[in-house]
């Protein structure tokens, strides 16, 4: 699943026409780094890749200014296609990654248990920073935000407490762990 010519496709069958620094600002202002491993500076390329495959097409030039002249593109037939593709991919593909923590936990049985404590107690503190990030970027509503928006920000907020609710049961077993 590429999450990133989803947003793009998406974005220009939505939104119309548009350069590669309107995708770049929407994807910020829409927050895309939070529900999405879409990268603001990826898009540039993704569009000139969709490009040589006839999934966008530029319309025209524009240059406003002393600013650099900018590319507007829109999706194409085909696009619309791939965009139906990757949107059916998406919501029928289910797809939980295992967390590499699972992995250093299985094979840490020679971890001191203090050191063990301190990396969980650091995720903890990492995965709650995450979430008061979250909950700081979805006190402040956009002007065009949806339900969709409010259900994917509660995805987000339920999946990162579900993981500090894990770290944190690890914890209170630690000592179970070197008993093994």
């Amino acid at each position: 699943m590429n999450e990133t010519r989803l947003f793009v496709l998406a974005a220009l069958a939505r939104r119309g026409p548009m350069h590669g620094h309107q995708l770049r600002r929407d994807a910020r202002l829409d927050r895309a780094d939070l529900w999405s491993r879409v990268k603001p500076g990826s898009l540039y390329g993704a569009l000139h890749r969709m490009e040589s495959e006839g999934l966008v097409r530029p319309v025209r030039t524009e240059q406003q200014g002393a600013l650099p002249a900018r590319t507007i593109y829109q999706i194409t037939d085909e696009g619309l296609r791939e965009l139906r593709a990757l949107r059916d991919e998406a919501f029928t593909e289910v797809d939980v990654r295992p967390d590499p923590v699972d992995l250093a936990l299985a094979v840490g049985d020679d971890l001191d248990t203090e050191l063990l404590r301190g990396y969980l107690e650091d995720r903890i503190a990492a995965l709650r920073a995450l979430g008061s990030r979250i909950e700081h970027q979805l006190d402040r509503r956009w002007p065009d935000q949806r339900t969709a928006d409010d259900l994917i920000a509660e995805h987000a907020r339920m999946r990162i407490r579900t993981e500090i609710d894990w770290h944190e049961k690890v914890l209170a077993d630690i000592d179970k762990l070197s008993e093994q």
